[in-house]
């Protein structure tokens, strides 16, 4: 399987080391031609607005909404949640996302930098054993709309994963926790979707 990760900005670099360690060849996606030629992508945190901006400069904003559109399976985390929510609830002026998965998220949630947190999450679809959760400056899903499913929620009942589809998203990074099942789940998405085969 061939899986791009967007590389515009954010921590693509770790994303791209799970895949890899997970047996996947990776291509680091920052042209509509890289896009083109994977069958699966990973957005990956960093600054949702920045990302939107870096996207529409470098040609792949309408492209990345294309190949959502087709079914491509895409994995957002943090801000590739926020790129892949149809509604931002509180996004700088002018910003965009790709759209896809039917939620509203809030940008930052949880507060700065200094209010990031760790907790175990109860996640049926990865099994029984708890995920180790990281969220930095993470998203909150707001709202849930039809046809999505959320996949886990903190204690105090809010979204913090959810799916739709060959989409996944979720407010945390289990790429720098050593936690890859969400990584798989995602990979056995791309695996049985045949995108571009």
């Amino acid at each position: 399987m061939s899986v791009g990760v967007l590389a515009l900005q954010g921590d693509f670099r770790e994303h791209a080391d799970v895949l890899r360690s997970l047996g996947s060849e990776v291509t680091l996606v920052r042209r509509p031609e890289e896009l083109a030629s994977v069958t699966g992508l990973v957005i990956p945190g960093g600054e949702s607005s920045v990302m939107d901006k870096l996207t529409r400069m470098f040609g792949l904003a309408d492209p990345l909404r294309a190949a959502v559109e087709r079914g491509m399976p895409v994995y957002g985390t943090c801000a590739g949640l926020i790129m892949l929510a149809d509604t931002v609830l509180d996004g700088i002026s002018g910003q965009q996302s790709i759209g896809g998965l039917d939620i509203s998220v809030r940008r930052n949630a949880f507060g700065s930098q200094t209010a990031s947190f760790e907790t175990d999450l109860d996640v049926p679809a990865l099994g029984n054993a708890p995920v180790h959760a990281v969220f930095i400056r993470a998203p909150v899903v707001e709202s849930v709309g039809p046809r999505a499913t959320a996949l886990a929620t903190i204690a105090d009942g809010r979204c913090v994963a959810v799916e739709q589809g060959n989409l996944l998203g979720t407010s945390f990074h289990p790429e720098i926790t050593g936690e890859y099942r969400f990584h798989e789940y995602f990979l056995q998405k791309v695996q049985t979707a045949g995108f571009g085969a």
